[in-house]
């Protein structure tokens, strides 16, 4: 009689992953903050819809009332953040309390239609699976702004398809850059939706070498450890963290020299692991002439925004989200 599978990798018992390749996740992941609800005096509606039927994807969307906003970006149109959620691409879900909050925040400070897509996840759906997803959902919003079905829902009613930023967090930062570079400057292949502009926050990018920052110390909620699971369990397989997928400027990713890329505002803590790679990435990117604004967040821990959506620190960075978009809409 054979022994039984045991635990090869454990996400503090979020997911674990076993020895004969099968893949727990807890269905019961105990959250410090409750989900915002919808009622008749909230300030934002949202509802869920599929965005692709083979893989049973779904995103959700945010609108606020017209009665509520207050932004300097209001206009008689709506401008649109698509918003990909974090989670070292093995976790995380447009539901969950942290990315669902901050999502509404995102809406009622933007004055912003909000579309949270959620991907399929590794490692049952290893990289580029992620990235794949993230494109067809910017597909399904093209379908809408071309759909003749659209007059009379109030959804995409006095919404700009033609003014869209994309909002990606940790390794929906990675993700945003990924479609930044596969979809160039001005975003043809969408038209007529047309991104304007990526915010990567805390970015999770690789390599094999350690940066300063990497080697700590830990933070409450992320170390060293937890970011190496991350990467074996999404890349594919036998492939290191300087993949492509991972790192940007490793030895065999394609050089963004020649690559023409939306302007990009991209954001880190001062006490993060992921610090120095996004200050390197964002540093690179300015030497080659790309557009590219950094900000860093002192004091600030990873997920300081997704985590305390309501924070001081959280209502800095809407404000310079805000800035970013208003410098770069149409």
């Amino acid at each position: 009689m054979g022994s039984l599978p045991c635990v090869v990798e454990d996400m503090g018992g979020v997911l674990q992953l076993y020895s004969d390749g099968t893949v727990f996740r807890s269905k019961d992941i105990k959250f410090n903050m409750q989900l915002i609800d919808q009622n008749d005096e909230s300030s934002v509606f949202f509802k869920d819809c599929q965005y692709d039927k083979i893989h049973d994807l779904h995103l959700r969307l945010y609108k606020p009332r017209s009665e509520t906003t207050s932004s300097p970006l209001s206009k008689a149109k709506l401008p649109i953040v698509v918003f990909i959620h974090g989670g070292g691409f093995c976790a995380g879900s447009r539901e969950w309390p942290n990315s669902h909050n901050c999502c509404f925040r995102l809406a009622a400070e933007l004055n912003a239609l909000v579309v949270a897509l959620d991907y399929r996840l590794a490692p049952e759906h290893r990289l580029p699976a992620a990235m794949e997803d993230a494109f067809a959902a910017m597909k399904w919003l093209q379908a809408q702004a071309l759909s003749e079905n659209l007059n009379g829902d109030a959804w995409f009613d006095e919404v700009e398809f033609d003014n869209v930023f994309v909002l990606g967090d940790s390794s929906g930062g990675n993700i945003a850059h990924h479609l930044a570079v596969q979809l160039g400057g001005g975003s043809s292949e969408l038209a007529p939706v047309r991104v304007r502009g990526y915010v990567l926050l805390a970015p999770f990018f690789g390599g094999v070498a350690r940066t300063k920052s990497e080697l700590g110390p830990s933070e409450a909620m992320l170390n060293l450890e937890l970011l190496d699971s991350f990467w074996r369990l999404s890349l594919p397989i036998g492939e290191t963290r300087d993949h492509p997928y991972a790192n940007p400027f490793g030895p065999e990713s394609p050089s963004l020299e020649v690559v023409s890329l939306d302007p990009m505002l991209v954001v880190a803590s001062e006490i993060e692991l992921l610090k120095d790679r996004a200050k390197d990435y964002a540093k690179r990117l300015k030497a080659m002439g790309k557009t590219i604004d950094f900000v860093e967040f002192k004091g600030q821990q990873h997920g300081f925004f997704t985590n305390e959506p309501f924070s001081e620190a959280s209502n800095e960075f809407l404000k310079v989200v805000e800035k970013f978009m208003s410098e770069n809409s149409t």
